[in-house]
């Protein structure tokens, strides 16, 4: 919608039109007794410019195909982005402004995606839009490589631009470092990024904690970098024209992405509180408000004050963005009219649906070799590889322990950047994040949010840690994003402790909306991929070994493994009537559940065996089927698991026992270390004769409990 720049002009009622942008800001805050309006008043001009002049987009139409995508990662600025959206002709209204951070409102206090039409991702944790806007701008990438490869630049109907509006907080942040330094080694053309250099955070000037330069820094990174100063001659001008200039240039640059580096004062024109740490995250006070409004030639007793012919002006971009929307339709359609077979498979994805058929692909597990999960979920993603053309990922650098790597499948990467061992394109399958989970994160966040295809990205399990906000909003935002996380236990073994996941499997599920599945053997993981991604409105964390575990037979007494789907089943069911005891175990910890049934099925006990990959699939199952597997009556229960035992108490009550690790590990060979620290099948065994007793059950006699 940029168009031609040359003749760019700043009207009158532009000029108004921001100080309208900055009023709102401040009545806004005032309204609400919180809030930050000093980023939204300084960066009016730029924002106001960039939905205005160079953002395509069509109000009427939010979710546009082809529209771009725009990321405030400061997202506590979030008037940044509520005013532009009303004044462009979004379904937000004044009466929206006036209820910010209110209860039931549209505009809560941090941008949430799904929630207010035009905020494209979940912006407030800093540092993570950056990434997801990488991620957004690989997504783009992909998918026109998937549909429409041989166009040139420029003319597909796929391609269009990634803006983000970041701050000083963004930038520090350490993910920012991560997510920009791979967009700069993917040299994505189609991302521009407006970082609001104004030198103040909550804890006033920036110089306190902050003396890198971050010009050079983006340099580094293979960025396009270029410079807008309004503080330049001593005298505070905002020189709109100059910053058009640079975004007409970054639009232009479609080898590396864009760094803008615009001087803002905070807070401007504000004559008391502009330029400190004050006005970045509080109301200014109506005696500042007045002041402020009388600067820039508005009424100080009116609040929420629009201008009528503003409001017309601004909202002409409504019919641009119709304009530009019509164009685009017919470049679509005669794309469509050409190949229509990718047309086809275009809207399947589009639509998150799977093919028909396409569980035949999934690969089942003759019984009898050991293997380990990681290495079955890899046969998996290369029997789903074809059939699902939708889905692509990788790895932080560790492919080969995750087995992340699709065979044959080329690498996403500039041409100048593949390797022998990785050869690939800029449209190629293979992701390759580098030690950097932090961005990886996020970059799948934005993949997903983008649209068009399905993410994954692996590490090892302790290193979730690293990803946990975005994993956190991958879940607040309902993305399909699938983790791959093995070495999943102390089973990993002789990397030791600090490798050796603990705590994290119930950390994991306490995350609202994140489904933490972890498979017992081949058939399990293959059954755990199938049923993840019959799920598109969540993301899921597949937690997989490293050591070999047996691949069950269940061609007799053990079930199918398509109980992995309703998250818990019965794997083996007692002998010789109702179960007096039941096992229940995830994981590698299940072969020792199986093995105790065996030995306490010798002493006469009836013994159960559950698996449980999956707490949060087994929550959503009716009440009916969950007593079914798990009878209220046998409360002789005992949980195993490699982990601490803090969520289990809840399904073996107060008679049960657990089995898990309530202290850190250590570095040997992971046989030793299961008996060391008591994984065994006679501690299990040893732990249900002792559940028996505390529940009183017929012929238990008297004895102890065990302990860890």
């Amino acid at each position: 919608m940029s168009g031609d720049n040359s003749t760019f002009e700043w009207s009158e009622l532009d000029r108004r039109a921001v100080d309208t942008v900055r009023a709102l800001a401040m009545d806004a805050v005032e309204e609400a007794g919180s809030g930050h309006p000093g980023t939204a008043m300084s960066l009016a001009p730029a924002a106001y410019l960039l939905f205005q002049r160079f953002l395509q987009h069509d109000p009427t139409d939010p979710e546009w195909a082809g529209r771009d995508r725009f990321v405030l990662s400061c997202g506590h600025s979030s008037l940044t982005l509520y005013i532009q959206l009303y004044l462009s002709g979004y379904p937000l209204t004044l009466d929206d402004l006036k209820r910010l951070r209110k209860w039931g409102s549209l505009t809560p206090g941090h941008p949430e995606h799904g929630h207010t039409a035009g905020v494209e991702t979940t912006t407030g944790p800093l540092g993570q839009g950056i990434g997801n806007a990488v991620g957004m701008a690989m997504a783009a990438r992909r998918e026109r490589g998937l549909f429409d490869p041989e166009t040139a630049a420029g003319q597909s109907p796929f391609d269009h631009r990634v803006w983000v509006i970041a701050s000083d907080g963004d930038i520090e942040e350490g993910i920012s470092h991560e997510a920009s330094a791979i967009a700069g080694h993917q040299r994505l053309g189609n991302l521009v990024m407006i970082y609001d250099d104004n030198h103040i955070s909550i804890e006033d000037d920036t110089q306190i904690a902050k003396s890198e330069d971050v010009k050079a820094r983006y340099a580094a990174y293979g960025w396009d970098v270029q410079t807008v100063d309004w503080t330049v001659d001593g005298e505070y001008e905002e020189n709109v024209g100059r910053l058009a200039e640079a975004l007409a240039a970054a639009e232009r640059e479609s080898a590396r992405p864009s760094l803008i580096s615009l001087r803002t004062i905070i807070g401007w024109p504000a004559p008391n509180k502009k330029n400190t740490g004050k006005i970045h995250g509080s109301a200014l006070g109506a005696d500042e408000v007045a002041a402020t409004k009388k600067i820039m030639g508005m009424d100080p007793d009116r609040t929420f004050d629009v201008n009528a012919e503003v409001l017309d002006h601004a909202r002409g971009v409504v019919e641009r963005g119709r304009a530009a929307h019509a164009e685009w339709d017919e470049r679509y359609q005669a794309w469509r009219k050409a190949n229509p077979d990718k047309a086809a498979l275009y809207d399947r994805i589009s639509r998150r649906e799977l093919p028909e058929g396409w569980k035949k692909a999934v690969p089942s597990f003759a019984a009898g070799k050991d293997l380990a999960t990681r290495a079955a979920s890899g046969q998996v993603l290369n029997a789903l590889a074809p059939v699902l053309p939708e889905l692509w990922g990788g790895s932080a650098d560790l492919a080969e322990s995750n087995n992340t790597t699709m065979k044959g499948e080329p690498s996403f990467i500039p041409e100048e950047f593949q390797t022998k061992e990785f050869p690939g394109g800029p449209y190629g399958r293979t992701l390759h994040f580098g030690i950097r989970e932090h961005g990886m994160g996020s970059i799948l966040n934005g993949i997903a949010l983008h649209g068009g295809t399905r993410p994954y990205g692996g590490t090892f399990l302790v290193f979730s840690d690293y990803m946990r906000p975005a994993v956190r909003l991958a879940a607040l935002m309902k993305l399909p994003v699938t983790y791959v996380w093995t070495h999943d236990s102390i089973g990993l073994g002789e990397d030791g402790p600090t490798h050796q996941p603990v705590e994290h499997l119930w950390a994991l599920r306490a995350i609202p909306g994140l489904d933490v599945v972890r498979p017992a053997d081949a058939n399990e993981t293959a059954v755990a991929w199938a049923t993840i991604l019959e799920h598109t409105d969540r993301p899921a964390g597949l937690i997989l070994s490293r050591q070999k575990l047996p691949t069950f037979d269940r061609s007799g007494e053990l079930a199918s493994a398509d109980g992995v789907a309703r998250g818990g089943y019965v794997l083996a069911e007692a002998e010789g009537g109702r179960p007096e005891v039941i096992l229940i175990a995830t994981g590698s910890e299940v072969q020792l559940a199986v093995d105790a049934r065996e030995t306490l099925q010798a002493e006469g006990i009836p013994t159960r065996v559950v698996s449980m990959p999956s707490v949060e699939w087994f929550e959503e199952q009716d009440d009916s089927y969950k007593q079914e597997v798990l009878p209220p009556g046998v409360t002789a229960r005992v949980a195993i698991e490699a982990g601490i035992g803090l969520g289990w108490r809840y399904y073996v009550g107060d008679a049960g026992q657990v089995v898990s690790l309530e202290h850190f590990g250590a570095s040997a060979d992971h046989k030793t270390l299961f008996e060391q620290f008591g994984f065994t099948a006679e501690r299990v065994a040893a732990a249900a004769r002792a559940s028996r007793i505390k529940a009183a059950a017929p012929g238990a006699g008297r004895g102890s409990t065990t302990g860890n």
